[in-house]
C-alpha cells in the first residue's frame, strides 16, 4: 500500500511540476496534463521548454537525469520512469582544471609544452600530418560528459591513427576519391576521427544531423533521405542507436550502398588497400548543406582550400594561436561548430573543450563552467544561447564562474538581439566578463563560414537608427540621444570583411548602394564558393561574376556590415519594406502565444498591387474560441503599435506546426509555402506511424535494389560457371606443341567466356600497328589479361610481376603463353630486366606492359614504372597506350563478382 501510494505520491508531484511549467509558459490557457499527454503535440512544449522542464523536475525530485531525456522523452509518463530509475543528486562538482591566466604557480598543463604555432598548411590533412609527427602526445580535444567531467580525451597522434583506419576501411568498402560520406553522428571521440578518416581517404565529408524529437521523425528522416540523394552519398556512418533507422533511409538513396558505425570502421580496417591517396587544395573536402530556414537545403561546395582560407583568415582576425583554448557545445554538423570550432582549432593547434549540445541546453552554466575550469579563451554560440544563460544561470552557480580568460564570446548564426548583447554583457561583468569579449559576428557557409568580424579590444556596436524613416526609405538615419524608444530601431552591427574578404551593398539592379543604404549584401573572398551540389538554378542565383550573393538585406555604416533581414523575407507593402524578425519577436510576447514560434510574411493581392501581411502563431488555445479572439485581438494590436499598420490576417495553429531547422531556427519561406497550400497542420504523429509510412515509402527502390542485386548474383554464377566449362579446353590448349595453336585456341576460349557471360567488348580509336609494338595500359581489374587476349590480334607476350611466377600452376599457364616476368620492387634486377623486354619486343607481335603494376582500390591514374618506354626505345618499336575502361565496374579489385556491362578498349596514337 506504501508503495502504491508513493507512486501515485511521484506522479502528483510530477504532473504539478509540468502544471507550473505551463502556466508561466501559457497563463491562462494552461492545458490539462496527464501521463500519457505528449509534450509537444499535447502540451506544446519544444524542445527548449523540455530542458526547463528537466531542471525543475530534478529540483522536485532531488535526482539527476540524464540529458538523453531531453531527445528520448515524449510523454510525462518517460519522466516519471526515469526520475525512479535516477540516481539521487549528490554527485561531487567534478575536478576543476585551474584556468592558465590565474593559476600561474599551476604550470602549463604537460601537453601544452611545446607546442609551437603551425605553419601554414594547403590542407587539414596536412595540418594533421604536422601536429602528428611534431607532438602526437599533445592533447587536442578534450570531450566532457554531461556533468562537465572529462569523458575522453583525443591528441593528435591518436586523431591521425584512428583517422587512418577510417580511411582505410572506407577505402576496402570501395569509397573513390571525390566520393561523397555522410556522418550522422553525436558529439565525441568517433565524429573527429571519422571526419579526418573521410579527408584522408580523399572522400567529401557530408555531416548531417541525428533526429531530435520521436514526434519529428518522418520530417527528419524525408529531410535527410533528400541531403543524401543530392550528395550522392556512398557511405552513411552513424551510431549504432540509429542504425536501424538510418538502413530505411538507405533504401531510398540509390547511390547509398553501406551503413557502418564508427566502430564497425576501425575493426573492419585492412593493411593492404594501398596508400592513402593525395589530397589537393583543390580537391572538394566538405558539402555543408545549409539549414534550410530559408527553402530547401542546399549543398555548399568547399574544397580544401576554402576550409584553410577562411580558417587562416578568421584566426589572423582573431589573433589565434597554439596557447588558445576553444570551449563548445554547438553542434558539430553545423559550420560553425564544425569549421568555426573545430577545423579552426586543429589547424591553428588551439585546444578544443567540446561539450554535448544536450548538456548544454538542459544545463546552460555548463558551457560558463567549461570556460572557467579550461581557462577558455574563445567560444561561440547563436543569440539564444546567451539569452538561455541570462534566464537559467542562477546566483548561486554565477559565483562560481571565473570568465577573465575569455577574450573573445562570438555570437552569430542567427540575428543577434542589442538587448541580449547588453544584458549578458552586464550580468556576468561580476564574473570577469570584459565587455570587449562580446563579439557579434556575420557568416555563411557559402563563405566556409565567416565574413565579417569587429576589430580585436572594441566593445559590441549598437546602431540606432530612426524606425519610421528606415522602413520608409530604406535608409538608416541614426537616431538622436532624445528621440521616442518606439521611434527607434536598433540593430547589432557585425564587424568589417575579413582579411582578403569584400563585402557590398546594392541595389535591385546590382549597382553599389551609398553608405547607410539597405541593399543586398554581397561577398567576394578566397573561400566563396562555386556553387551548390546539382542544383545549376540556385547557383545561378548566387553567383554574380566575382561576387556572391548572401540572401541578406543589410547596409554599411562606417565599414561595418548591419544586417537587417533575408531578401526572401522582406515585406513589400504600401511601397513600405517590412522586414518579419522585430514583428515576430513583438507577437512572441502576447499572451496565449508561444513565443519563438511566430511567422509572418507578405502574399501577392493581386486587387491591390501589393503584398498581404500575414501572422501565424502557434498557441495552445486553438480549441478555445474566446481565447482565439482575445489573442487575435493582442496580435494585431501589437503589430499596429510597432509597424502602424495592422496585419491582414492572423492565422493561429496549434503546437509543432511551424517548421523549424536542425538549429531551431524559423523555416519562414517553408511556412509561407505551407500556408498557400493550405497545409499548414502540425507534424507531430506517434513514431512507430512515421517509421512504418518512411519505410513503406521506400519499399520501390528496395525492391529495384534488390532487383540488381538478384542480377549480379545470377551474373556472377553464370561467369564462374563459364569458367569452369572453360578450363578443360584452356588446358588442353596450353598444351599443344607450337605457340601459335596455343594462341589461337586461348583467344578462342576467352572470346567464347566473354560471349557466355554477356561481356561486350569494343574497340575504339587509332588502328594497331602492322608490326611489333609495346601496348601499355592502364590496370583496373584482374580481368584486363583476359580482355587484352581476346580483342589484340596474333601472337601477344604478357608482361606480368614477378609474384605471378613464384605460384605454380600460374606459373606454367602463363609461360605456355610467352609471359615475360619481370621484377617490380628490387632497382637492380629491374633494369636487368628491361633488356628482357627488350627482347621480347623484338620477337613478338604485341609486348602488354601494365606500367602502373598490381592493382589497387583508388580509381583513376596512378603512378607507373618506365620500364615498358624504355624498352620500347631500345628496340625502336612503337608505343601503343591503351585505355581500358569498364573492367573495374564488372570485376571490382579485391573482388570476385561479375557485373555485366560494356568494356571498351580505347587505343592512342
Amino acid at each position: 500500500m506504501e508503495a502504491a501510494a508513493s507512486t501515485q505520491d511521484d506522479a502528483q508531484l510530477l504532473l504539478d511540476v509540468i502544471g507550473s511549467l505551463l502556466a508561466q509558459l501559457r497563463p491562462g490557457h494552461a492545458p490539462t496534463v496527464a501521463l500519457g499527454s505528449d509534450l509537444e503535440t499535447d502540451l506544446g512544449i519544444d524542445s527548449l521548454s523540455v530542458a526547463e522542464l528537466l531542471v525543475r523536475v530534478e529540483s522536485a525530485f532531488g535526482v539527476v537525469l540524464p540529458v538523453a531525456l531531453l531527445s528520448t522523452a515524449t510523454t510525462p509518463r518517460d519522466l516519471l520512469e526515469a526520475v525512479r530509475r535516477a540516481p539521487q543528486a549528490t554527485v561531487p562538482p567534478p575536478a576543476r582544471v585551474p584556468p592558465r591566466a590565474l593559476a600561474a604557480a599551476a604550470g602549463p598543463p604537460p601537453d601544452d609544452v611545446g607546442s609551437p604555432a603551425a605553419p601554414m598548411h594547403p590542407t587539414l590533412v596536412d595540418s594533421l600530418r604536422w601536429h602528428a609527427d611534431e607532438h602526437p602526445d599533445r592533447v587536442h580535444v578534450r570531450v566532457l560528459d554531461e556533468h562537465g567531467g572529462e569523458a575522453a580525451t583525443l591528441t593528435y597522434g591518436e586523431l591521425s591513427g584512428h583517422a587512418s583506419a577510417v580511411a582505410r576501411a572506407l577505402m576496402d568498402l570501395g569509397v573513390q576519391p571525390g566520393d561523397p560520406v555522410a556522418l550522422m553522428l553525436p558529439t565525441g571521440p568517433a565524429y573527429f576521427t571519422t571526419f579526418m578518416g573521410v579527408l584522408l581517404a580523399g572522400a567529401v565529408a557530408v555531416p548531417i544531423y541525428p533526429p531530435d524529437r520521436p514526434s519529428r521523425l518522418a520530417e527528419h528522416l524525408g529531410r535527410q533521405r533528400d541531403i543524401l540523394a543530392n550528395a550522392g552519398a556512398i557511405v552513411l556512418v552513424t551510431d549504432p542507436a540509429a542504425r536501424a533507422m538510418a538502413r530505411l533511409v538507405r533504401t531510398q538513396v540509390p547511390t547509398m550502398r553501406h551503413v557502418r558505425t564508427p566502430e564497425e570502421l576501425q575493426r573492419a580496417a585492412p593493411d593492404d588497400v594501398g596508400p592513402l591517396p593525395p589530397v589537393t587544395p583543390d580537391g572538394l573536402a566538405l558539402l555543408q548543406y545549409t539549414s534550410g530556414s530559408t527553402g530547401d537545403p542546399k549543398g555548399v561546395e568547399l574544397t580544401h582550400h576554402h576550409l584553410v582560407a577562411n580558417i587562416d583568415a578568421m584566426a589572423q582576425a582573431i589573433g589565434a594561436g597554439p596557447e588558445d583554448v576553444f570551449v563548445s557545445w554547438l553542434p558539430l554538423y553545423h559550420d560553425m561548430g564544425l569549421i568555426g570550432a573545430w577545423l579552426g582549432s586543429l589547424h591553428v593547434g588551439m585546444t578544443l573543450i567540446a561539450l554535448p549540445p544536450q548538456a548544454f541546453l538542459v544545463r546552460p552554466a555548463s558551457w560558463l563552467q567549461a570556460i572557467t575550469a579550461h581557462g577558455g579563451t574563445f567560444t561561440a554560440a547563436p543569440n539564444f544561447a546567451y539569452e538561455l544563460c541570462l534566464r537559467r544561470v542562477g546566483p548561486d552557480q554565477l559565483a562560481g564562474l571565473d570568465l577573465r580568460t575569455l577574450r573573445r564570446t562570438f555570437n552569430g548564426a542567427e540575428t543577434v538581439d542589442p538587448g541580449t548583447v547588453r544584458r549578458f554583457t552586464a550580468r556576468f561583468a561580476p564574473c570577469g566578463l570584459r565587455p570587449q569579449a562580446m563579439a557579434p559576428v556575420y557568416g555563411l557557409a557559402e563563405a566556409a563560414v565567416g565574413l565579417a568580424f569587429p576589430p580585436q579590444g572594441r566593445v559590441a556596436r549598437i546602431d540606432r537608427i530612426q524606425r519610421a524613416t528606415f522602413h520608409g526609405t530604406g535608409v538608416a538615419r541614426p537616431a538622436g540621444p532624445d528621440a521616442v524608444p518606439d521611434a527607434v530601431l536598433e540593430l547589432v552591427t557585425c564587424g568589417q570583411a575579413l582579411p582578403g574578404y569584400g563585402i557590398r551593398v546594392v541595389d535591385a539592379d546590382g549597382q553599389p548602394v551609398p553608405d547607410r543604404t539597405e541593399g543586398r549584401v554581397q561577398f567576394r573572398g578566397p573561400s566563396a564558393t562555386p556553387g551548390y551540389r546539382g542544383a545549376p538554378e540556385a547557383t545561378a542565383r548566387l553567383v554574380d561574376g566575382e561576387w556572391r550573393n548572401t540572401g541578406d538585406l543589410g547596409y554599411l555604416a562606417e565599414g561595418d556590415l548591419v544586417v537587417t533581414g533575408r531578401t526572401k523575407d522582406l515585406i513589400i507593402r504600401a511601397g513600405r519594406n517590412l522586414h518579419p524578425q522585430e514583428l515576430e519577436r513583438r507577437v512572441g510576447g502576447v499572451d496565449g502565444v508561444r513565443a519563438g514560434c511566430v511567422a509572418a510574411f507578405g502574399v501577392p493581392d493581386p486587387d491591390a498591387g501589393t503584398e498581404r501581411l500575414v501572422v501565424v502563431a502557434e498557441t495552445r488555445a486553438v480549441d478555445d474560441p474566446e481565447a482565439r479572439r482575445t489573442i487575435r485581438t493582442a496580435v494585431v494590436r501589437a503589430a499596429a503599435e510597432l509597424l502602424g499598420l495592422p496585419p491582414e490576417e492572423v492565422v493561429l495553429v496549434g503546437p509543432g506546426t511551424l517548421p523549424k531547422t536542425s538549429s531551431g531556427k524559423l523555416r519562414r519561406g517553408e511556412a509561407k509555402a505551407r500556408y498557400l497550400a493550405g497545409a499548414l497542420q502540425p507534424t507531430g504523429r506517434p513514431g512507430w506511424s512515421q517509421l512504418v509510412r518512411f519505410a513503406t515509402a521506400g519499399l520501390p527502390h528496395l525492391a529495384r535494389r534488390l532487383g540488381r542485386r538478384a542480377v549480379d548474383v545470377l551474373d556472377t554464377l553464370r561467369a564462374w560457371v563459364t569458367v569452369a566449362l572453360l578450363t578443360a579446353p584452356m588446358v588442353v590448349a596450353l598444351l599443344l606443341p607450337t605457340s601459335a595453336l596455343r594462341w589461337t585456341l586461348a583467344r578462342r576460349a576467352t572470346r567464347a567466356a566473354a560471349a557466355l557471360v554477356g561481356a561486350r567488348v569494343q574497340t575504339l580509336g587509332a588502328p594497331l600497328p602492322d608490326g611489333p609494338a609495346v601496348v601499355v595500359a592502364n590496370h583496373a581489374s584482374w580481368l584486363d589479361g583476359f580482355v587484352m587476349v581476346t580483342v589484340l590480334p596474333g601472337r601477344l607476350r604478357l608482361v606480368a610481376g614477378e609474384v605471378l611466377g613464384e605460384r605454380a600452376l600460374q606459373s606454367w599457364m602463363l609461360r605456355r603463353l610467352d609471359t615475360v616476368f619481370v621484377e617490380r620492387h628490387d632497382r637492380a634486377r629491374g633494369v636487368a630486366d628491361v633488356d628482357l623486354l627488350v627482347d621480347a619486343a623484338r620477337r613478338g607481335d604485341y609486348t602488354v606492359v601494365f606500367p602502373e603494376g598490381g592493382l589497387a582500390h583508388l580509381a583513376g591514374l596512378r603512378p607507373f614504372h618506365l620500364g615498358a618506354f624504355a624498352a620500347a626505345a631500345q628496340a625502336q618499336v612503337p608505343v601503343v597506350p591503351v585505355a581500358v575502361r569498364g573492367t573495374r565496374q564488372a570485376v571490382p579489385p579485391g573482388t570476385r563478382r561479375f557485373r555485366r556491362g560494356p568494356i571498351v578498349l580505347v587505343v592512342g596514337s
